[in-house]
């Protein structure tokens, strides 16, 4: 097992293009030929977690209460704006072993962090801000009901828990459509917004396994013995990545990626397993966008 590494040798035997596996099958088959590599990436994406436990522990040990808050805040801004850069790399990464494609881990992260920097960055802002503020209002407001009597609190409440869900949800085609398109921010977030309702049941299906998996880690964490958090640096991050691309990703060439090459006259090169370096490239979905030139001629990212 090759770590943080390009790995010529180890990448797996993979599975069979023409096995005809799908569903839980193929999921648990190529996730037992990724394992290592998945626990790999999840080690790598833990490093930039470091800037806030550095932050925690500027405001748990430091004395001086004002360099504690300079410390800790500059800890904070930091991890702010790698978040979602490093979060793309993971995606990118968890895309191709979804499709049972081999990923050289440090190049392939690299690269995304940096070509998706810009956009992912204020994903990862936009996620973090909107997810804290509906996880403080999930204290906040039961406690402004208990306070006051008043019971609207817990209407708002409800809102605040619907729109943390539904932009969890968004987050399973974000990141998966930014490092997969050259679509525009705002049309990564319209796209997003509409696939969650399109297919609802398996993005609520994705949600609640998520959802049990970091319950019972907190479980673990939290009631059954602490040194269970040393597990985190190795799951379950990628994993959970793992499990979206393999979910998600397939919604996003049906309605995003595929529309493109039909108004073509083209089939997705993903979909017949031409994926070379000369794939055509795409801004927008639905045939409006101008075409791309491949990357021979013209710097951008293919659908890979």
């Amino acid at each position: 097992m090759g770590i943080f590494r390009k790995d010529y040798e180890s990448a797996g035997s993979g599975i069979a293009k023409n096995s005809g596996k799908k569903g839980v099958k193929l999921f648990f088959e190529i996730l037992g030929v990724r394992f290592w590599k998945i626990i790999e990436v999840n080690l790598l994406y833990s490093l930039f977690y470091l800037p806030l436990l550095f932050a925690f522990t500027f405001f748990a040990y430091v004395n001086n209460k004002n360099i504690a808050l300079i410390l800790g805040g500059i800890m904070i801004i930091a991890f702010l704006v790698i978040w979602g850069p490093a979060t793309s790399g993971v995606f990118k990464i968890m895309k191709n072993f979804a499709q049972d494609k081999h990923s050289f881990i440090m190049s392939d992260f690299t690269q995304t962090f940096k070509s998706n920097f810009r956009n992912a960055c204020i994903i990862g802002i936009v996620d973090i801000l909107l997810l804290s503020s509906v996880t403080a209002g999930m204290w906040v407001y039961p406690a402004l009901a208990e306070q006051t009597g008043s019971k609207i609190m817990y209407i708002f409440l409800a809102v605040s828990l619907s729109v943390g869900v539904t932009f969890i949800m968004m987050n399973f085609y974000m990141f998966p459509m930014l490092v997969s398109t050259d679509l525009s921010l705002k049309n990564i977030f319209k796209n997003s917004f509409a696939l969650m309702f399109v297919e609802l049941k398996r993005n609520v299906l994705t949600l609640l396994i998520i959802g049990g998996i970091v319950a019972v880690m907190l479980f673990l964490i939290l009631f059954v013995n602490f040194a269970f958090i040393y597990i985190l640096p190795f799951f379950p991050f990628a994993f959970n990545a793992f499990l979206i691309c393999f979910r998600s990703y397939p919604v996003i060439q049906k309605y995003v990626i595929n529309p493109y090459y039909e108004e073509k006259g083209e089939v997705n090169p993903e979909l017949t397993g031409n994926t070379s370096s000369e794939e055509t490239l795409f801004e927008d979905k639905g045939g409006s966008e101008k075409p791309i030139e491949s990357r021979k001629k013209k710097k951008g990212k293919t659908v890979s």
